[in-house]
């Protein structure tokens, strides 16, 4: 049995749970819709903890319809820059077999905190139609995107022409829906985002004036406000993670804030949430925390703790969390959150982070326990856009490999990491969920489903992909003996095709390279792994260039 602890209200004594549980003391001056929608306003100041540079890259998947002239951008953010900056940067066209075609370099000088550089490129008629790769390395960033050079072959085409039109328009027109199951699985599907911020931290800010993350509890929007934003919009769930240490109102430590009244802002955020999901079901609020520091750090989300944890005191000495967690301890979190049964997810990660004993992305045998998903893909996180038309998103699949090969289990997620008051709008990227046929639409739900690793992350919420091994779900760990079945199941609500299909495959424990596997020519796949253990998800490319990712499947091959 797991150790368990409860939040006790203010008439109640809480017991110290981990010789480091503090008393829930309640009892804010304002009411909880003053505290959401009536937030102080501090004047503007630099956020501390988004000091971390960040680069990507916008290509469009087909050449324009004008000519064959191509024009690739890369964008750089380094917010609360002081100083101009130097980057350099590298951008390559690779064939999908990893041989290098095209090569540019340059050197961008970066005044203020964003800034941009074009890449122009007119194709050689000798290239032959396919599907290409384009590799974004600048200041330690990778990125990688498909571009289509031509008109290659599919290895599924879309709809036949008037389906295909008739549902086009329907996409045009805002009636198409998302795919709610996948043939041949007995799940429902549902859609939503794991990763975003309300003025309870540094989001909730007004689209009208937001251009990048708030100064922390000034913005506009609170909790409820991005649970009904989300549900109006059509997401099916939502959650809010806020940053734990900012429950002071200041991103570094403010001495004089109250730290009853900081515990206090983390059960208002509970409340809201459960009391939202118990009035509007089929919608499911989750409140929760993004743990940690970028500097020296990383960023992760705990879906279910009902505890705030942190590690900064009040000039008294009193703690502003629940739970003291060392700042950038994260074999200590693991262990915790092992203990308590949290659950979570590693956001935005990069190649130095979550480091334990000085290794970067490292092993621990209780974050394999607590950790279930790994961000793969963002849209930008201090878009403001409200038609899912952002064009600037962040990879990470390479970091994600990293720790699967590591050997955590993780499934893929794809969020949005709003900061502005328009959750889930600013791109049309989802975490899907599968949810047992007929399974109502509760949060504990979807934590078993998150679990179980029944997660995929898509960049089309009208998509939908999971990955079968021997008939057994992704998410699965299964022995095997000769040959190993594996099946895509691929879906799309407004037609598209598969442009290109790759089924990755990684050895956990090796700290190795994850590579696909040869010779895939279709959605099932069999051959004979070499003995020992393996993971195998699948990434698809649809005909438009936006892409999925199945979770992986565990095989013990003997």
């Amino acid at each position: 049995m797991k150790n368990r602890f409860h939040i006790l209200p203010a008439s109640r004594t809480c017991r110290n749970i981990l010789a480091c549980m503090q008393c829930a003391a309640l009892g804010l001056a304002t009411s909880p819709g003053a505290a959401a929608h009536s937030p102080p306003a501090p004047p503007p100041a630099p956020i501390l903890d988004h000091r971390e540079f960040d680069a990507g890259l916008e290509a469009d998947f087909q050449a324009p319809a004008t000519g064959r002239n191509r024009t690739f951008i890369v964008h750089f953010t380094l917010p609360g820059a002081s100083a101009a900056q130097r980057v350099d940067w590298t951008v390559g066209l690779y064939r999908q077999d990893g041989k290098l075609i095209n090569e540019w370099r340059g050197r961008h000088v970066l005044h203020g905190d964003s800034g941009k550089a074009s890449v122009r490129w007119r194709p050689s008629r000798s290239l032959p139609a396919g599907i290409y790769e384009l590799r974004l390395e600048a200041g330690g960033i990778h990125q990688r995107r498909p571009i289509a050079i031509g008109h290659p072959a599919l290895l599924l085409a879309p709809a036949a022409p008037p389906a295909a039109a008739v549902l086009e328009a329907r996409r045009r027109a805002g009636s198409t829906r998302p795919p709610s199951q996948l043939a041949g699985l007995d799940f429902d599907i549902v859609y939503g985002n794991l990763h975003s911020q309300t003025n309870h931290s540094d989001g909730g800010g007004d689209p009208a004036q937001c251009h990048g993350a708030q100064h922390p509890q000034s913005g506009a929007f609170g909790p409820e406000d991005a649970f009904q934003f989300a549900k109006r919009h059509g997401l099916d769930f939502l959650m809010t993670s806020e940053h734990n240490h900012m429950y002071d109102g200041s991103d570094g430590t403010d001495p004089d804030a109250d730290p009853q009244a900081a515990r206090q802002r983390y059960r208002l955020g509970l409340d809201a949430a459960e009391r939202y999901s118990a009035g509007h079901p089929g919608f499911a609020a989750i409140y929760g925390l993004e743990w940690g520091v970028i500097s020296g750090g990383g960023h992760l989300n705990i879906l279910n703790s009902p505890a705030l944890l942190g590690w900064e005191r009040s000039s008294s000495g009193e703690p502003f969390a629940d739970v003291l967690t060392p700042k950038n301890d994260y074999a200590a979190l693991y262990t915790l959150m092992k203990d308590q049964g949290w659950i979570g997810q590693f956001n935005h990660p990069g190649s130095g982070q979550f480091a334990i004993g000085g290794q970067a992305l490292a092993f621990s045998q209780d974050g394999a326990q607590a950790m279930a998903l790994c961000e793969v893909m963002n849209s930008n996180a201090f878009s403001a856009r409200l038609d899912e038309g952002e064009a600037r998103h962040s990879f990470y699949e390479d970091a994600c490999d990293k720790l699967l090969e590591a050997g955590y289990k993780l499934a893929f997620s794809s969020n949005q990491d709003n900061h502005c008051a328009n959750w889930g709008a600013a791109y049309g990227n989802r975490t899907g969920i599968l949810l047992p046929a007929g399974t109502a639409l509760k949060v504990e739900a979807l934590l078993d489903a998150i679990r179980a690793r029944h997660v995929f992350a898509t960049m089309d919420k009208h998509g939908a992909i999971a990955l079968t091994a021997n008939d057994a779900l992704m998410g699965a760990t299964i022995d095997n003996a000769g040959p190993l079945a594996l099946a895509v199941h691929y879906t799309s609500s407004t037609g598209r095709g598969i442009a290109a299909l790759q089924i990755m495959e990684g050895v956990p424990g090796r700290q190795g390279e994850v590579t696909p596997l040869p010779d895939v020519a279709g959605t099932r796949h069999s051959f004979t792994p070499a003995p020992g253990m393996h993971f195998y998800y699948a990434r698809l490319t649809q005909d438009d260039g936006r892409q999925l990712w199945s979770a992986p499947v565990w095989v013990n091959q003997h």
